[in-house]
């Protein structure tokens, strides 16, 4: 896969997920459900961990350690989106 497409489609990622993470902030912040926010903060994780730091990874060539810290925030998102989701 060329660079430019490389890019494109992680740059194409890291907005549907910030528009994901909008969408759930100001759901919570229109109902104040406590659960909502709980799947906001699942999101971010994800978004953060999948995205960004994988992408930082990627770029610095991390192997291990900085696999491990984007696959343990991404695994912290979702354990957040199940509390979320069994909360509701």
């Amino acid at each position: 896969m060329s660079v430019e497409i490389h890019y494109a489609l992680m740059a194409f990622h890291l907005i549907v997920g910030f528009i994901l993470v909008f969408i759930a902030v100001k759901a919570f912040k229109k109902t104040k459900y406590r659960p909502m926010a709980l799947l906001a903060l699942g999101f971010s994780l994800i978004v953060i961990g999948d995205t960004i730091i994988g992408d930082v990874v990627e770029f610095l060539q991390q192997d291990v350690f900085g696999e491990m810290i984007q696959e343990g925030i991404g695994i912290v998102g979702f354990i957040v989106l199940i509390l979320a989701v069994k909360r509701s």
